[in-house]
């Protein structure tokens, strides 16, 4: 059984208290080791404005997951997130060769991350 390496990002739901956010990473991180796969990281970015309401919410719980893992896993993590209430959206991205060449060039250093020069930016205007 191969497996594939992929990036999933997913909203939880705003109403949600601090512990109850954080056992539902725990959930989906289980799942997915459950189910043959190996997390790399896991990131989460917190509480976000968005563009547009979502079932009638301003905001939501981001949270960013780098895993690999085999195709049957997606599918499963996938239907659990569509029946619990607590998450709102998500969005599964296969790596290519090309996407995994760029991550480990990103963890190595090699090519600025532009999500952390933006922060700096944003930090540096502040002060």
């Amino acid at each position: 059984m191969s497996k594939n390496f992929y990036e999933l990002t997913y909203i939880i739901n705003p109403v949600l208290e601090e512990e109850q956010s954080k056992a539902a990473v725990e959930k989906i991180n289980k799942l997915i080791t459950d189910n043959g796969g190996e997390i790399d990281e896991v990131e989460e970015w917190g509480l976000r404005k968005f563009a547009y309401e979502i079932d009638k919410k301003g905001n939501g719980y981001y949270v960013n997951a780098y895993f690999s893992a085999p195709a049957e896993a997606i599918a499963v993590v996938e239907r659990f997130m569509r029946i619990e209430d607590d998450y709102m959206r998500y969005l599964t991205l296969k790596f290519d060769a090309k996407m995994l060449r760029h991550r480990e060039l990103v963890k190595t250093n090699s090519v600025p991350n532009i999500f952390a020069v933006e922060e700096e930016e944003a930090e540096e205007a502040e002060a």
